[in-house]
C-alpha cells in the first residue's frame, strides 16, 4: 500500500522542478519588478545549464502523479479503507491547475524575449 500523500508529493516535486527550470529567467524579472537589486537576478542566470535537467524532472514527477491519478486503479485489500473518492477528484484538479501553470513556468525562456 503506498502512503496518501505520494500523489501530492508527486505533484509538489515537478512544481517545484519547473521552478526550478524557470529560476533562469524568470527569476531575474520577477525580482527587478519587486525591486531587487540586479546582482541577485544575475546569480540566478547561473541555473541556465541546469534547465533541461530541471524540465526532465518536473516531466517524470507529473507522469508520475498522472499515473497515480488516472492509469492505476486503486486496490483494497480487505479489512482496509480504500481512498475516499472526494479525495482523488480533488487530487485530479489539483493536478489540471498546477500541470499548466508548471508548462507556462517552463516555456517562459522561449517567450522571455518578449518582455525584455
Amino acid at each position: 500500500m503506498r502512503p496518501r500523500w505520494a500523489t501530492t508529493g508527486s505533484l509538489l516535486a515537478g512544481a517545484t522542478a519547473a521552478f526550478g527550470a524557470s529560476a533562469c529567467c524568470a527569476g531575474p524579472l520577477l525580482l527587478v519588478v519587486l525591486g531587487v537589486g540586479g546582482t541577485w537576478g544575475s546569480r540566478l542566470t547561473a541555473l541556465h545549464p541546469l534547465q533541461p535537467l530541471f524540465v526532465a524532472l518536473s516531466i517524470a514527477f507529473f507522469a508520475v502523479a498522472f499515473r497515480r491519478l488516472y492509469a492505476r486503479s486503486e486496490e483494497c485489500a480487505v479489512g482496509q479503507a480504500c481512498a475516499v473518492p472526494s479525495v482523488r477528484n480533488r487530487q485530479r484538479v489539483i493536478f489540471w491547475v498546477v500541470v499548466p501553470a508548471a508548462l507556462a513556468l517552463m516555456s517562459f525562456p522561449l517567450y522571455a524575449p518578449l518582455f525584455y
